[in-house]
């Protein structure tokens, strides 16, 4: 049997995740392995904290015979026991585990004042003013409207009279219709 190492995908969609795995070669990407031998994070920021490895178990594989594919040679030769990238990836491990620090945010850009200020009680007293002044002009359009003089009356007795005139009419037509 040729076993390999190589990663099997695990995650979601935009959201990859990779473990690295002994395999006999003629099973599939995400069947069956026969030892996970680590992982690889591609979404981790810190690019030398995304693969871990377990040396011990690599070496092993390695001495029976295993293949490694192209990418884990990869992360192999950066972050095996002799790797080239070993210090910053302790370094990048020290910082990931260690409390997360937010840079302060400064001083607020404006910060509103306890007692208003001459000029700014001038202007809340024309602001109130206004006020008063759209609230007494809503308050006129809400209100009934004024009767309008027109050569036979006003508008509101004209209109008056047209709605009377409809009621008798249909008051007339159901009387017709009862006595027949």
């Amino acid at each position: 049997m040729a076993v390999r190492i190589r990663m099997k995908k695990l995650g979601r969609k935009h959201r990859p995740f990779f473990r690295i795995c002994a395999v006999d070669s003629r099973a599939p990407r995400d069947g069956r392995v026969l030892e996970e031998l680590g992982t690889y994070d591609p979404m981790i920021p810190e690019t030398d904290a995304r693969a871990e490895l377990n040396h011990d178990r690599f070496s092993y594989w390695l001495g029976v015979g295993a293949q490694m594919s192209d990418k884990v040679s990869v992360l192999f030769r950066k972050y095996g026991p002799e790797g080239t990238h070993v210090a910053a990836r302790e370094e990048a491990l020290s910082k990931r585990s260690g409390p997360r620090v937010i840079p302060d945010q400064g001083a607020p850009a404006y910060v509103p004042s306890e007692e208003p200020t001459e000029s700014e009680a001038v202007e809340s007293d024309e602001v109130k003013e206004a006020d008063a002044t759209t609230e007494t002009a809503n308050a006129a359009n809400d209100a009934p409207s004024e009767e309008v003089a027109t050569e036979g009356g006003t508008a509101e007795s004209e209109v008056a009279t047209a709605d009377e005139e409809k009621a008798g009419a249909e008051n007339e037509a159901g009387e017709e219709e009862k006595s027949e």
